[in-house]
Order: structure tokens, then C-alpha cells, then sequence
């Protein structure tokens, strides 16, 4: 027979353990707070203050029960029980009967029920889940000699695993999540594939490849079978081969590839995948069948000494890759709320705007299949961080053995996805160990002693995790921590990876240094700003909330000292809104983000060309995992704030760059400068030199016209994956050129303007910023349709940072504009509907005004 799998996804029920109410479960997958609101027993904890009202749901203890029919079982048949997520601490029962107690969110458990369920007719399955609230503290309050310490959330969440940012993060809420948060299902077979590893071997000048597969058989009866595998390409099969599974349960296969299609980062390639099959045979009757798609690539970890210290970045098939992307905390508080498509929109706004890695973060989630099926089919590659973060964890055997099979099981259920390049062991708990003094000698290489000392946590990261990882998943490169690097101080800027938070955090330096702050990769930094006003609507229903310093305002901003913080940057940088409205307020910080992103990322992508002193950036943060005011550059409802605009522009295939000195405004007491020193460069992903043209103009922000007679005009030739410097030592002087200006800077290949970029005067709270006449108008010349036009911008003095209102089903090939006469820029606006009559847009200077463009 072949294997039958009956999904248990209705017929639930739930309750409060200490009560007899049972409540109907719409559908399972799902967590207790969504059954709570489908039932009218909560309120929406993402709106105003609820989340506190909601906050007794996270004291209890909760109960799920189905009663279902025994499926058909033929003779020699076995029945499992498949749950592929229980949150957190579990004990199932199946008719009164203990099968399984599990204290591990991360971990997926098979029960084999054969003799449980020999009676035919209904059986029923109920599962009960402690308070992890409550149970985390018990397990802490029985290790006192523990140190217990780390950054956000109730530090008996060390004790837990379970998805660290469900006790509150500095960007999400205190919701103590417990349900069946991933499929439960019945499986009936005689045999069945337990496991499907596609690896792959290239040769050094990648003509040819080798494709091994390796699969593991159960069965519940001494039975011979036969392995027929498959290797296909677009659909077309390219090799087949029958292997008879051994005593050992396993076969394997090799085949050979000519000339193989490789798998690239968006970019650079194409995202070729592969998909191996396997259908398993006992005679000519099919009994299970099992395929999984893959990539032939390389991928390494370049560390090897410069004249900067250590080099940390990426090499993929042989290309040196400036991995420029995001951090990626959960899509939601609430988990099964997040649907394959709404993954795949996540992946798809990264490919848009030209990122190249994402990294998952430690305090999450090992994340969805559906996650990583869309960065395999887009071409985004994966950072991993195993699930540890902020914290500094205790090691008793029982939770080290959970960790182990926590490890296992994840790199099994990953390690076929070409878009995943490294795993690291976590996120900054080597921080804590330097921020509260906690012991670190990396000469010492013994992990006994390791156990034994106040920071026993090493052990796992340097011990426990890199060999699971070489075992299970051979060939991809494992990094202790984030950051970490050679057992050095974590802010080390020569070596390994950093998390560059003295912009924001820390010291709170100046955004416009944000280049001179970074290291050999920059994993971490951001800038917060507001969401979009409707994002707001969503959890502050109140008009009367709605100005930036109102008590649900606050409520929403989980980061520590965010008042000041906010407030620090605006007034460092902008005038005062003369109105104080929110919707003013929004823009501002907005503002300041995109330009806080853009400093960092234009800057280190520079110092990619010089011997890779700038491995790769990766903002935080992409996404939020609620409607909230945080660093995401893009918000909960997937709608662009305008930083995610600024990196696609600086992370163009080919950008260029112009920078003057920072000039220290609040050292010298608001003294101008008399002269500052300005930097125009190219940078480029092309692996080949190309030819261009560099133009460089200074035009009056009051009148618009070119305060130097001559424009500067070169032909360069533009260094393949690398910088390009054309003036390292250009002179501005302000007595002369006493008029403020900006630097424009443009840069064409084959006649086609292919980058921007424009350096203002800063800080802009200086700068009289006219009222500059806009002119928007649709491009006739380019074929529109229903829903899509393209018009062209243009302007006949400098405008700082216009952006079009972002509405839902709206899409925009670009937004938060610079523009300077002479520089009619085109944007393509997709997702119009026949009710959509013109769009809003404001720029800096006219915050509290906004604009209206027939579209």
C-alpha cells in the first residue's frame, strides 16, 4: 500500500485548563490568542493597549481535543502520529494515554499509535500545554547557581526553548503563544521515506557536478524494497536509476552532471534548481514517494589576513558577493497567521529592492518551508542563526540534549536549500558575556571546563552546534555568534562580523559618520522611524491618540529611551514641523531613517572594492511582527517606508557615490565650515569592467542653477565588482561658494542612465528650502495600461526626499525622490484602480502640506 497521511486540521476543541468549557477550534494550525478571538473571548491585542488586557491569556494553562475515526489500516501497516510544532511544553494523550511529552517549540515528533489505535472507531487525541510563562520560571528557580542574565524579555526565557521574542523584545509585545502551531496529521504505511538528502559536488572549473542522494527507509516489517531515484531539470528527467534499499534501511545514488546550471543570488544568475525523486517500491507497488528541489552551488566564507585586519565576506560559485540586505525577526506574533504567500511577498519586496541576503534572527523561529522555497526561488541568501539570543544559557544535560535534537532535526528538515550559506550559534549572547563580565578565555580549548565556568553557553556554540552542524550538514560554514570573531571583543572592527548600534544605541553618534563606524561585515544597525498613517490607524483607532507623543504612541514603541532617541536625531537634524501634526511627524523620521540607511550602506559598499574592507551590511530590520514603530524598513502590512527606497537605490548594480567631509556641527558650536573635501566614486556587481561616463554638478538649493561654470564630465572605466574612485580629494570652498548646495552626481553605460546620487548640505535644519515648482506628468511615450502608468518628475529646484503616499496594491519602481533641475527621474507606479484618481506626496520643507498628482 502506499503511505496515506490524514491531515487532523478540523474537529478541534479548547479550553482553559480550569474550566469545562470547551470552545470550537475554526482550524489547526493555530495558537490559543487566535481561537480566544475567533471565539469574542479577546480583544485584538495589536490595537490600542490591548495587548495588556490580553496579557492573562499568557497565566494559563491550555487543553486541544479532536475525536476522529480510525483510519483503514492494512496488515503489516503501522500508524504515526505527526505533529511538525507543539508550543511549547506539551503532553499528548491519546484515550487517556501518555504518548509523548515534549518541552521543545522547535522540535517536530513522530508516534508510532499502531497498538494504541488497534480498536477500530473513534479515538481522541488531547494535548495539553503548560503555562510557559510559569513553567520557564520554575525550571529557572531550580538553578540558582546559574547566571541569569541577558537583554530584553523575562530572563527565565533562557530556561524555555521556545521562540525567545514571544516574552517582548524592544520591537514586539509580551504574547505567550501555546498551541499546535504547525500540521499534526495521522500517517499509515508499510514503508515509508523518512529522509531525502540531495548534496552536491562541483568540479574546480565547474564543468561537471555530482549529485548524490541519500535516503532513509522505515518500515514496520522485514520487507525487501526498491529505490527508484530520479534527477530532472525544468521538468525534463536527466538521469534515473533503481537502487535496492539495504538491511540498514538506506540507499544512495550518484549521478553525474555535464555542464551543470548553476544557482545564483538574484543578480548574478539565474536560480536554477533541480529536483531529485525517489518513488520506493516493494515489487511494482508504489508504497511512498518522496522529491525535494535543490541548487548546485558553492559557497564560502572568505577570512583570510588583509592590511585591515580579516576579511569576512561572501563567495558564491566562485563570485566574490557584497551581501547587502536585512535582518528578519517572526512575520508575527501571532505565527500561524503568516501563509506561504505572504512569505513569499516578503521575499519578493527583498528582490525588488535589489537585497541579496536576509538573516534570521536568533530570538525567532527556525522558519517555514514556505520561507526558504521563496529565497531558493528568488535568489536571496540566507543567514541562520540557531535559536539562541540576548541571553546567556543554561546547560543542564537534559536542555543540551533538547538543543542537539532541536539542531538535528532543523539542518535535516534545511540543509537541501541552496539559498542558506551559514549558520551561526547565535545573536549577541557573546555581548552579554562582555557586558556583565561573564568568563572568556578563547585559549582555552577545553569544553568540560567550558561547562563548568559562569558562561557554560559557550559549550554549545562552540562545541555542541558546529558538530551537529559538520555532521548533518557537511560543506556549509558554521560561525560561533553574531557578532563574533576569532574569541575577540565583539565590537572588534578587524575581524568577523559586528552590530553597529552607536548610531541609535550606545554613543548616539551622528548618522552622517555612519561609513567610519563599520567593520569587516556589518550584521546589525538601524534607525527607527514611524509606520505609514494607515499602519497607524490599525492600532490607534482614537483620533485623539493621534500625535506622536500620545500614550498608544508610546505603548507601540517597545525600544528603551525611544523619546529621546527620536527626538535626539529630528532636532539634530530637522526644523520643527510648525503644525506638530502626526502625519508631519511621521515624515520626519522616515526621513531620517532613509538617510541613515543610505549613509551606512553608500559608504561600506564603497570600502567593498577596497581589498573587501566591507564585507556585506544587513539593516535591522526588514519586517515587523505587529503594527508597532520600530527600525523595520517596511511595516507590518508590507507597505515601504522610504529607507527601503534608499538602500535599492544604493545597492543598484552599478551606483554611483558623492560624498562631502562630515563637518561637525554640534562640536564647533554651529561654526560653517570654511572648506570641506568631497569624494565621487562607482561601484559595481558587474564581474567585468565597463565602460561609462561620470557626471558631477553643484547646483543652489535657492535658485537652482549651477554655482560652478563648468560641469564635471569623465569618461571612466568602471572596475568589475568593485570601486571605481574618480575624485578622492575634491575641494569646496564655502567662502567662495557661499550659496548651500548640492553635490548631483550621475553615472551612464552605453548611453543609458544607469545611477544617482545626491549629496546635501547637512544638517538640513539650516538650509532655507524653497518651495520648488514640481512637475509630474504620465510618460507618453511608454505603453500604459489599466493599472499602470509611468510619469516623469521634475523639478526645477533641489527637492529633498519626495514620496508618494504608500496605499495597498500600490507598487512603486521608486520613491523618497531626490530631484535636481535638469534631472527628469521616471517612476512606474503598478496596482492603480479606476477609484484611484490622483496620490498624495510630501517632500522635506513641506511635511505638514501635502501635494495632489492626477495619476
Amino acid at each position: 500500500m502506499e503511505l496515506n497521511s490524514y491531515t487532523l486540521s478540523t474537529g478541534w476543541s479548547f479550553r482553559d485548563r480550569e474550566t469545562e468549557d470547551w470552545m470550537p477550534v475554526s482550524t489547526v494550525p493555530s495558537v490559543v490568542q487566535q481561537d480566544l478571538l475567533d471565539n469574542k473571548k479577546l480583544e485584538d491585542p495589536f490595537a490600542e493597549l490591548n495587548e495588556i488586557k490580553a496579557r492573562w491569556v499568557n497565566q494559563k494553562s491550555w487543553v486541544y481535543r479532536n475525536t476522529f475515526e480510525r483510519p483503514t489500516v492494512p496488515q503489516h501497516a503501522a500508524i504515526d502520529l505527526v505533529f511538525d510544532g507543539l508550543d511549547t511544553f506539551a503532553t499528548v494523550k491519546l484515550d487517556n494515554e501518555v504518548i509523548l511529552q515534549s518541552d521543545n517549540m522547535f522540535l517536530g515528533h513522530r508516534v508510532n499509535v499502531t497498538k494504541a489505535m488497534q480498536t477500530e472507531g473513534e479515538h481522541t487525541l488531547e494535548i495539553e500545554f503548560d503555562c510557559a510563562e510559569l513553567k520557564a520560571r520554575e525550571l529557572r528557580s531550580q538553578d540558582s547557581s546559574h547566571k541569569w542574565v541577558g537583554f530584553n524579555g523575562d530572563m527565565s526565557r533562557l530556561a524555555a526553548r521556545k521562540a525567545q521574542y514571544h516574552w517582548g523584545w524592544d520591537w514586539g509585545p509580551v504574547l505567550m503563544t501555546a498551541g499546535i502551531w504547525r500540521p499534526v496529521r495521522l500517517e499509515v504505511y508499510t514503508a515509508r521515506v523518512a529522509d531525502l538528502w540531495p548534496q552536491t559536488k562541483i568540479s574546480a572549473d565547474q564543468e561537471t557536478a555530482e549529485v548524490i542522494a541519500t535516503i532513509k527507509v522505515e518500515t514496520p516489517s522485514v520487507q525487501e524494497y526498491t529505490a527508484r531515484f530520479s534527477l530532472s531539470l525544468h521538468g525534463n528527467e536527466i538521469a534515473r536509476q533503481d537502487i535496492p534499499v539495504s538491511g540498514e534501511k538506506k540507499a544512495q545514488v550518484a549521478f553525474g552532471v555535464n555542464r551543470p546550471e548553476l544557482w545564483w543570488p538574484h543578480g548574478y544568475g539565474y536560480q536554477t534548481l533541480y529536483k531529485v525523486s525517489v518513488v520506493l517500491l516493494h515489487g511494482e507497488e508504489t508504497v511512498d514517494q518522496a522529491c525535494k528541489k535543490f541548487g548546485i552551488r558553492t559557497a564560502e566564507v572568505i577570512q583570510k589576513p588583509d592590511k585591515h585586519g580579516k576579511s569576512f565576506f561572501f563567495r558564491i560559485n566562485g563570485m566574490d558577493i557584497f551581501c547587502g540586505g536585512s535582518c528578519w525577526i517572526p512575520a508575527d506574533s501571532l505565527l500561524t497567521n503568516v501563509t506561504p504567500e505572504r512569505y513569499r511577498r516578503w521575499i519578493e519586496l527583498m528582490v525588488e529592492g535589489r537585497q541579496v541576503m536576509i538573516r534570521v534572527w536568533g530570538g525567532g523561529i527556525y522558519e517555514d518551508d514556505a520561507f526558504y522555497e521563496a529565497c531558493d526561488e528568488l535568489g536571496v541568501l540566507v543567514w541562520q542563526d540557531f535559536m539562541f539570543g540576548c541571553g546567556n544559557y543554561p546547560t543542564w544535560p537534559s536542555i543540551l540534549e533538547s538543543v542537539r535534537q532541536e539542531a538535528i532535526y532543523n539542518l535535516q528538515r534545511l540543509r537541501h536549500h541552496p539559498s542558506i550559506v551559514i549558520y551561526v550559534g547565535n545573536n549577541e549572547d557573546y555581548q552579554v558575556q562582555e557586558s556583565v563580565g561573564l568568563t572568556y578565555h578563547f585559549e582555552d580549548k577545553d569544553p568540560e571546563s567550558w561547562l563548568k565556568s559562569d558562561f557554560p553557553a559557550r559549550y554549545i556554540y562552540e562545541k555542541l552546534l558546529p558538530e551537529v552542524t559538520s555532521e548533518h550538514c557537511p560543506g556549509t560554514f558554521y560561525h560561533p555568534g553574531s557578532p563574533w570573531g576569532d574569541g575577540r571583543i565583539s565590537s572588534d572592527p578587524t575581524v568577523g562580523d559586528m552590530h553597529q548600534w552607536n548610531v541609535w544605541h550606545g554613543t548616539q553618534e551622528k548618522y552622517q559618520i555612519f561609513d567610519t563606524l563599520g567593520g569587516r561585515f556589518n550584521s546589525e544597525f538601524g534607525m527607527e522611524a514611524f509606520p505609514h498613517m494607515e499602519t497607524i490607524k490599525s492600532f490607534s483607532r482614537n483620533p485623539k491618540d493621534h500625535y506622536p507623543q500620545s500614550q498608544v504612541m508610546d505603548f507601540h514603541n517597545k525600544a528603551d529611551g525611544h523619546e529621546r532617541r527620536i527626538a535626539t536625531y529630528l532636532v539634530e537634524n530637522f526644523r520643527f514641523s510648525q503644525g506638530g501634526s502626526l502625519e508631519a511627524h511621521i515624515y520626519q523620521t522616515q526621513a531620517v531613517q532613509a538617510e541613515t540607511m543610505m549613509f551606512g550602506y553608500r559608504g561600506w559598499r564603497r570600502q567593498w572594492g577596497d581589498e573587501r574592507h566591507c564585507g556585506g551590511a544587513l539593516l535591522w530590520q526588514l519586517n515587523d511582527c505587529w503594527p508597532t514603530i520600530s527600525w523595520a524598513i517596511v511595516d507590518y502590512f508590507l507597505r515601504p517606508k522610504p529607507a527601503y527606497y534608499a538602500v535599492k537605490r544604493v545597492l543598484n548594480p552599478i551606483a554611483v557615490g558623492v560624498q562631502r567631509e562630515h563637518h561637525d556641527w554640534s562640536v564647533v558650536h554651529a561654526q560653517p565650515a570654511l572648506t570641506s573635501q568631497y569624494k565621487l566614486w562607482v561601484v559595481s556587481n558587474n564581474p567585468e569592467n565597463v565602460r561609462g561616463t561620470v557626471e558631477l554638478r553643484f547646483i543652489s538649493i535657492e535658485t537652482g542653477k549651477d554655482i560652478r561654470p563648468s560641469v564635471v564630465r569623465r569618461d571612466v572605466l568602471i572596475a568589475g565588482n568593485g570601486t571605481t574612485n574618480i575624485i578622492t580629494d575634491g575641494i569646496i570652498d564655502h567662502v567662495a561658494e557661499s550659496d548651500p548646495h548640492v553635490l548631483a552626481a550621475r553615472v551612464w553605460v552605453n548611453n543609458e542612465l544607469v545611477a544617482r546620487d545626491v549629496d546635501w548640505p547637512q544638517p538640513f535644519k539650516y538650509i532655507d528650502l524653497p518651495t520648488p515648482l514640481i512637475e509630474i506628468k504620465p510618460l507618453s511615450s511608454v505603453s500604459n495600461t489599466d493599472n499602470t502608468r509611468t510619469v516623469t518628475i521634475a523639478a526645477l529646484k533641489p527637492v529633498k526626499c519626495l514620496v508618494f503616499e504608500e496605499r495597498d496594491g500600490i507598487k512603486y519602481s521608486d520613491n523618497a525622490l531626490d530631484l535636481v533641475p535638469g534631472d527628469t527621474q521616471q517612476v512606474t507606479i503598478s496596482g492603480l484602480s479606476k477609484d484611484i484618481s490622483n496620490l498624495m506626496y510630501r517632500y522635506l520643507g513641506h511635511e505638514e502640506s501635502t501635494q495632489s498628482v492626477s495619476i
